[in-house]
């Protein structure tokens, strides 16, 4: 059984049913079971002081995955948990209108993307991120969100 956990911590009308049927379709996609994980959509000045407090970065970002599999202390062997995914709407919405295309996409992009992060995808590398980024719009052309 999964436990996904979606919150809108905003004051933003976000389709949470559509975040729901997109993070079904990649538990799916990605063929995993017993998961638990959430995704909090949260404002620019939250997402930014997350990113100052963990990742030593004073401005705001897009995502933040916390893997809490990457933390050896937290096992459990009948769920994986997973981690959180947060997201800054703000910048979701601008983020839409620069790359000229919806919000719906864009959340729906970067769920996408924090999840791939939660499974331990990453784009440091150079052939690391054409494996995410192709495996990215993969998912998301099968959910039937193009660009």
């Amino acid at each position: 059984m999964n436990e996904i956990g979606l919150f809108n911590n905003t004051n933003d009308n976000i389709d949470i049913n559509e975040i729901e049927n997109l993070t079904n379709f990649l538990v799916n996609y990605m063929n995993i079971e017993n998961i638990t994980f959430n995704v909090i959509f949260i404002s620019n000045s939250e997402i930014k002081k997350l990113n100052k407090e963990y990742r030593n970065i004073d401005k705001e970002t897009d995502v933040i995955s916390f893997a809490l599999e990457d933390d050896k202390k937290i096992k459990n062997i009948n769920i994986r948990v997973l981690g959180d995914i947060y997201i800054s709407i703000d910048k979701a919405k601008s983020q839409a209108k620069e790359y000229n295309h919806s919000l719906k996409r864009e959340l729906c992009f970067l769920t996408t993307h924090g999840f791939l992060h939660l499974l331990g995808y990453d784009h440091m590398k150079e052939e690391d991120e054409k494996i995410m980024f192709n495996l990215q719009e993969e998912i998301l052309n099968s959910y039937g969100i193009s660009r």
